[in-house]
């Protein structure tokens, strides 16, 4: 599990951090560092950058200093057999991250869920170095990452090998083997589907084109049966590959260990960005709590944490039932502006975490900093109204042009109409 990051100098923002050992949900505003947060945390884990070991992607690159001077990475995760603590240094004329000589450490089974729909994958009994009569050697793969076309593609070795066969093909294999392995992915696609009337059920096989020569994996739909898995939405190919993730890490995981005459690792890190991307809110209400008890439903024998980066009040609202600030933590990136003497900058708290119960609480919480959860132009209109409203004495020509403007922004039920029209009645500005 990885317990703690301490940033100087690397990335928007100087922080130290301690994470919570099962859920973290991680919020702010766009390009704040919530994405660099888990880059930062991929590496400390891996030490390598997603974009270093797959040169496709467009995200995941190496971290540099924010200014001149030294800048520090320090960090400190459970291992396998003890705790691990490390300070990287970036060294300029190298321009690189500083590490120590020999194997790194082993976290366990880390995964990383990209925004952009790439995925990176650290496997204790694949990716480690192996030792040969006492002698470190690396000669397996740092890591497997996947840009978002080879999630459903396959990845390709370097070697002409596959690494992976791809959604699309072991889905495929493992829907006609009709063994444990599709049971299991079964079993997660239920858990993360959007309601219990809208289950992201497997279809037949099917073939989409006379060019491609792939059984084609489907799903069925409330309203149509069989549809080819490559024309469903986004928010159901997102949720699909995440489902496909989870069950492929741990299979080829319990494999390889069994290769190697290894026990399974027991703990596993997930880090997913933006995990409410392309999601339907109601969709969105259920994915944080359908992602902790997708590890019951695969029976992981192993601690899981996760690292969760959200911009959804509802994954915010979702998360309240199972909130234990025992074991979880909430960190919150914010834009601090200064009397204009010097340059805002960007400040990261852990919160304490307060069930608020209502979605638009959120929207007004220091989670999500808006001074409503109405249009832009209504809460406008509601500051010059409460103006108008705290004042013994009202301007009357002001507060019927006001009352005309709110009445195309409002509702006829909204609840602010009944102190306006109250006092504008008592007041002699309305009728």
């Amino acid at each position: 599990m990885l317990k703690h990051l301490r940033l100087e100098n690397v990335g928007p923002v100087d922080a130290e951090i301690q994470f919570g050992e099962r859920m973290n949900l991680i919020t702010g505003d766009n390009g704040l560092g919530k994405s660099f947060l888990l880059d930062i945390a991929w590496w400390s884990m891996t030490r390598k950058w997603p974009a270093e070991v797959n040169p496709k992607l467009t995200t995941g690159k190496k971290a540099l200093p924010r200014t001149e001077g030294a800048a520090k990475i320090d960090f400190s995760f459970t291992g396998k057999s003890k705790p691990v603590k490390y300070a990287s240094h970036y060294e300029r004329p190298d321009q690189a991250w500083t590490g120590r000589s020999g194997r790194p450490a082993n976290p366990g089974l880390v995964l990383y869920a990209m925004a952009d729909g790439g995925f990176a994958v650290w496997d204790p009994a694949r990716n480690y170095w192996r030792s040969q009569g006492g002698v470190d050697i690396q000669n397996r793969p740092s890591a497997y990452v996947f840009s978002p076309s080879e999630v459903w593609d396959g990845l390709p070795g370097v070697e002409g090998n596959w690494l992976c066969n791809g959604l699309i093909r072991d889905w495929a294999s493992w829907q006609k083997e009709k063994g444990a392995t599709f049971k299991h992915l079964r079993a997660v696609l239920d858990a993360l589907s959007p309601s219990p009337e809208e289950k992201l059920t497997p279809g037949a096989l099917t073939r989409i084109s006379l060019d491609d020569v792939r059984d084609m994996p489907t799903i069925d739909l409330p309203y149509e049966t069989g549809v080819p898995m490559v024309h469903a939405s986004s928010g159901m190919r997102r949720i699909i590959a995440l489902a496909y993730f989870l069950v492929w890490c741990w299979e080829e995981h319990q494999q390889a260990a069994k290769l190697l005459s290894e026990v399974p690792t027991k703990q596993i890190v997930f880090l997913i960005d933006e995990v409410e991307s392309h999601l339907h809110p109601k969709w969105q209400r259920r994915i944080i709590p359908a992602l902790l008890n997708v590890v019951e439903s695969l029976r992981w024998a192993a601690q899981v944490q996760v690292l969760a980066v959200t911009h959804s009040p509802l994954i915010m609202t979702s998360a309240e039932p199972h909130f234990d600030d025992s074991q979880d933590a909430w960190f919150d990136f914010d834009l601090v502006r200064t009397d204009g003497t010097s340059r805002p900058f960007v400040e990261l708290k852990k919160r304490p975490f307060v069930r608020l119960g209502e979605v638009s609480r959120w929207l007004t919480s220091e989670a999500f900093d808006l001074g409503s959860a109405r249009s832009l132009e209504s809460e406008e209109a509601l500051q010059q109204a409460a103006e108008i409203l705290s004042k013994k004495v009202t301007d009357p020509t002001r507060a019927k042009a006001l009352d005309t403007q709110l009445r195309k922004l409002l509702g006829d039920t909204d609840p602010f109409w009944i102190r306006w029209r109250h006092i504008g009645e008592k007041q002699g500005w309305l009728p």
